[in-house]
Parts: C-alpha cells; sequence; structure tokens
C-alpha cells in the first residue's frame, strides 16, 4: 500500500465539480481519489455489497459508444450506493435521429439527474455537455481525447501491488496514437512521479508525446529492460484509417508480449491490460492468465471500486456533505 498522505480538509481535497479528464489534477487531488476507493475495494469484497450513500439520487449513464465493461462498471457502481441508475444506449439515444448533442446535454438536464456519466466517440463532447448541465459529468471516454476512471482503476492497482507509484518505471505499449487510455494513464503516472516510457511502431506514435514528459520506444525489447510495471494497449482498428502496421503477425513478432520477452522486464514485473484483449496479438494467453504477474481481473475489480469513490465525491455538495458545501 502507499504511504500515508495529508489531505486538504473537506472540499479542498477535489474542488471539482466535474471529472472530465486526468489532466490539470493535482498528485494530492489524484491520492485522495484512490484513497476513497479504498473502503470500496473493501465494501465489493463482502457478502453484503451495498451502502446507501446515494439513496434517493439518479445516475444516468449515457453512452453514445458502445461499451461492455465500463458501462457495466459504472452501471454497477451507482447501483451498490443505493442510486437509482439509469442507462441510456447510443442505438436507442435521439442522436440516431439528428438530435444535436447539446439538444441532449438540455434533455439530459431537465431530467434533474444528480450525475451523468458520459461516453462519446468524438473528444471534447463530454466537455460540452457538462457545460449545458447542473450536475456533475463523468468521463467514461471521449474520442481520442481521456478515459479517467480507467487511469485511475489502473494506478489504484499499482499502488496495491507496488506501494508508492513514485519512482516506478512503466512502459506503455501498443496502439497509443488512438488510444484514450494512454493518454489519461501517462498523465496520472506522470503525476504521481513514475517514470513512463511509451512504445509502438511509428505510425502509432502521436506528435503530441514530446510534450507529455514520456521516453519514447519504437523497439520493445529495449522499453522493456527494467520495468516495474507493463501495460498494453489494444490494436484498435475500428479507429484505424490506413495502414498502421504490415498485419497483427507481425505486430505480434515485435510488439506482442510474450513469456520470453516479459524476462527483459524486471523479475516481478506486473502486466495489465484495460481491456478487451486480442490474444495472440499484442499479448499472449499464457502472460495474460499468468496469476502472479498479471492484473487484468483486478483492473475490473478496481475499476467498480474507483467509480463508486467517483460517483461519492462529486455528488457530496448537492448532498450537503459536511465540508462540501
Amino acid at each position: 500500500m502507499a504511504t500515508s498522505h495529508q489531505f486538504p480538509a473537506g472540499s479542498d481535497a477535489f474542488p471539482h465539480n466535474h471529472l472530465l479528464g486526468i489532466a490539470g489534477l493535482q498528485p494530492w487531488e489524484i491520492l485522495f481519489l484512490l484513497k476513497e476507493a479504498e473502503q470500496w475495494v473493501d465494501l465489493n469484497r463482502k457478502s453484503s455489497k451495498h451502502a446507501n450513500r446515494l439513496d434517493g439520487l439518479t445516475v444516468i449513464n449515457a453512452f453514445f459508444e458502445n461499451s461492455t465493461r465500463t458501462l457495466l462498471s459504472f452501471e454497477i457502481a451507482g447501483k451498490r450506493m443505493g442510486a437509482d441508475v439509469v442507462n441510456m444506449h447510443a442505438a436507442q439515444s435521439s442522436i440516431k435521429k439528428g438530435e444535436t448533442l447539446i439538444d441532449t446535454a438540455v434533455t439530459l438536464n431537465a431530467m434533474k439527474a444528480d450525475a451523468i456519466v458520459i461516453r462519446h466517440g468524438s473528444s471534447g463532447a463530454v466537455q460540452l455537455i457538462a457545460d449545458k448541465v447542473d450536475c456533475p459529468v463523468l468521463n467514461a471516454g471521449d474520442g481520442r481525447h481521456e478515459h479517467p476512471t480507467q487511469a485511475l482503476l489502473d494506478a489504484l492497482t499499482i499502488q496495491r501491488r507496488k506501494g508508492d507509484i513514485s519512482g516506478l518505471t512503466i512502459t506503455i505499449c501498443g496502439d497509443v496514437m488512438h488510444s484514450r487510455v494512454a493518454r489519461s494513464n501517462i498523465y496520472c503516472l506522470t503525476t504521481l512521479g513514475a517514470k513512463v516510457r511509451v512504445c509502438a511502431p511509428a505510425p502509432l506514435l502521436p506528435v503530441a508525446l514530446d510534450r507529455m514528459s514520456v521516453e519514447v520506444f519504437t523497439d520493445f525489447d529495449r522499453a522493456l529492460a527494467g520495468s516495474d510495471v507493463v501495460m498494453m494497449l489494444r490494436l484498435q482498428s475500428e479507429r484505424m484509417n490506413g495502414d498502421f502496421i504490415p498485419s497483427p503477425r507481425e505486430y505480434h513478432h515485435l510488439y506482442g508480449l510474450t513469456k520470453e520477452r516479459l524476462q527483459l522486464a524486471d523479475a516481478d514485473a506486473l502486466v495489465m491490460h484495460p481491456g478487451p484483449m486480442n490474444r495472440g496479438v499484442e499479448i499472449d494467453s499464457d502472460v495474460a492468465d499468468d496469476v502472479d504477474r498479471s492484473t487484468i481481473t483486478e483492473q475490473v475489480e478496481m475499476g467498480v471500486a474507483v467509480r463508486m469513490a467517483c460517483l461519492d465525491i462529486l455528488t457530496r455538495r448537492s448532498r450537503g456533505v459536511e465540508g462540501w458545501a
């Protein structure tokens, strides 16, 4: 576990109305979110998993982009906290009928939700909606921009396994170009003091990396040397227009995480993946399923706890929690 940390009192520990991204958050704000998630990890491991923290509140999960694990995670989080949870799926939304995003935001606001969780295929769409509603908004992934709760659950997983994140060498490998997960993790992990390496074929490395305090590699073997954590990313073929890689087979040969390649990292290096996985492409099954090294199922578990913490913290002001007025 991480060492103890003193946080500002009350709402000063996390003074934001929304959680739209990790960029711009202070280290203590991130650590406060992780600390608050710990209590929900403990609750979720009990036979009775219900808390009444959000009784009487309504949470809308507005997913304009398809999702399985993120939507389920937010739904379970809200229900375990006692909230009334309503899921709005993209295929059922009026966006499909030509309604503008702003009109949708105004409609959602008129329903007097107490929190709205939004996933959208366009970068910046969540910010646009947040500007038009009166309640807290949580970003569940927008385009190539950010996926803040994924970065938080990854950080919580690392922190529980490794202790303080500061000083760790963490290698992120894969389709960085199209990955909001990579972007949020880079912001989160560098803010917490980790040394972050990013590795991908040159066509999958965004130009913006030179401003993000990371070390960039195109040779995966070199990037792995001495790594404490290896975080693999899915090839997002649905976002690729053009030939970014020669073939999945060639990609696996150069950038796939195999048991042999993992030996180049630290002897007890963790293996992570945000899912869903392309087994045999970015990661081999014997690595993904290694109970000693892989944290993939643990990441899913931490996701529910992190999302419970975020819903709790962002609704404290509206619930009149002392120190959060």
